[in-house]
């Protein structure tokens, strides 16, 4: 039986596929990075790195809810 992946995590293969690099990566980025709210993080990956818009909600949404235990 396969399980359905939803909500951000639904996106990681296709952000690995198009930006060649781990979710691991991109995780360890935001956790590193001295801001701290959601969207001054999109916007960070979004004109430092590259992403979408999507692909960085995405993994900045993820990666804020580890913290918070969501």
């Amino acid at each position: 039986m396969t399980t359905t992946v939803k909500g951000p995590a639904s996106y990681f293969p296709s952000i690995e596929k198009k930006y060649g690099r781990p979710i691991a990566d991109w995780q360890d980025l935001i956790r590193s990075s001295p801001l701290t709210r959601h969207m001054e993080l999109v916007n960070w990956l979004k004109s430092e790195h590259g992403l979408g818009h999507g692909h960085a909600n995405a993994l900045v949404a993820h990666t804020l809810a580890e913290h918070t235990g969501e």
